[in-house]
């Protein structure tokens, strides 16, 4: 199982959990230009993230072969954020007033700490809650920055909240140790944490007014949060009762939901105002990105089965063993397509685009495919289309 098990290595899980969300505008297309921002004189550096500005975060090597936090703009290039009085520094995050986050050695390089840095004030060290060591993982557009920090005598790690105003606030625990991975623009903060000393973590959400609630599990021992959106929808994933690793969507409303794989493991890493989510899962032993898309999003309700669909792009959907009974598909697209036994009795397919897809074993009694575009398609019979004279049609069944 793929499930993060609880600072083993906080630091780099932090680092993993900290990516930006997507934007929610349109989408770019293509073709991109691919751009070298450069080192801080080192062979070697990473961007970590990049605000509506374009500003870019990331990790250099100098000439000296030191790790620095850097900032990039169009206008001024890259620049060394510089360190808390250490050798090294890296960053997590960056809001759109140009507000970054991070953590770096202090004098000595004995200690790791929490900072933020912006051109007017440079590097703040944000302290700890106590203990010897803190790391910023995000910060939103307010400027409050989220993160993990040792406590006094160092047995715990906590999550915490920092602002200008009110400093840096313990956020309490599920019982032991917790991480705070990201905060949405209202501050409301997801991470996760252990319930006993070396026992399970779950995925939690804090609010000022609620505290820490722990978000459970699907039926399995161990969740974590990853994003959560300005509506207050918590992603990233959890194991299941049967010991696989699934991804999550948590609302106040409806709970914690399983997402679904492509076959075996899933994680979600990201989700958008409109309730995209995006992450990855494991098919056939290969790692695939995907996006889960809200039914919705879509016009529908609780179910596909019924819906209007028409010139819905649906490419790429696993759909496999889904009811789309009477739904109506007309002119969509289906191209790659998983349908393998989807139930598409009665469903209007008309001039909808199957090319690629998958269709062994699914159901279509009494379903339109007037018109349909049959290319390598894999028809119900487990025929290939191409095979059958350009069409599906006699091998429905």
């Amino acid at each position: 199982m793929r499930l993060h098990r609880l600072f083993v290595h906080a630091i780099l899980l932090v680092v993993l959990l900290a990516s930006p969300q997507p934007a929610t505008g349109d989408a770019a297309t293509g073709p991109f230009i691919l751009m070298d921002l450069g080192t801080l004189g080192g062979n070697r550096g990473a961007a970590r993230a990049v605000n509506n500005s374009g500003q870019v975060v990331g990790t250099s090597s100098t000439a000296g072969g030191k790790n620095r936090a850097f900032s990039w703009t169009a206008a001024g290039g890259m620049i060394d954020l510089g360190t808390l009085g250490g050798t090294f520094s890296e960053t997590a995050g960056v809001n759109s007033s140009g507000q970054v986050v991070g953590r770096s050695r202090t004098a000595g390089d004995a200690l790791t700490h929490a900072f933020s840095w912006t051109a007017a004030g440079g590097m703040v060290d944000l302290g700890t809650l106590g203990g010897t060591d803190s790391f910023a993982a995000a910060v939103n557009d307010s400027g409050q920055v989220v993160g993990l920090s040792s406590t006094a005598g160092g047995v715990e790690i906590h999550a915490f909240s920092w602002t200008a105003a009110g400093g840096m606030i313990d956020l309490g625990t599920l019982g032991n140790d917790s991480l705070a991975a990201a905060v949405n623009a209202s501050g409301r903060v997801v991470g996760y944490g252990q319930t006993t000393p070396g026992g399970a973590a779950h995925a939690f959400s804090w609010t000022a007014a609620g505290g820490m609630v722990d978000l459970g599990t699907l039926g399995g021992t161990d969740s974590s949060a990853a994003a959560v959106n300005d509506s207050g929808q918590v992603v990233g994933l959890s194991s299941t009762a049967g010991g696989a690793a699934h991804a999550f969507s948590w609302t106040a409303a409806g709970g914690m939901i399983d997402l679904g794989t492509l076959g075996n493991d899933s994680s979600a890493a990201a989700v958008n105002a409109s309730g995209q989510v995006v992450g990855d899962s494991i098919s056939l032993g290969r790692l695939h990105p995907v996006l889960w898309q809200p039914i919705a999003n879509l016009g529908c309700t609780a179910t596909l089965a019924g819906c209007n669909l028409k010139e819905a792009n649906l490419a790429g959907a696993y759909l496999k063993d889904g009811d789309l009974s009477d739904a109506n598909l007309k002119g969509a697209n289906l191209a790659r397509a998983n349908l393998s036994g989807a139930n598409l009795s009665g469903t209007n397919l008309k001039d909808a685009n199957l090319t690629n897809a998958n269709l062994a074993a699914a159901k279509l009694t009494g379903a339109n495919v007037q018109d349909v575009i049959w290319s390598n398609t894999i028809c119900p019979d487990g025929t290939n289309s191409d095979a059958n004279g350009g069409t599906c049609e006699g091998h429905l069944g």
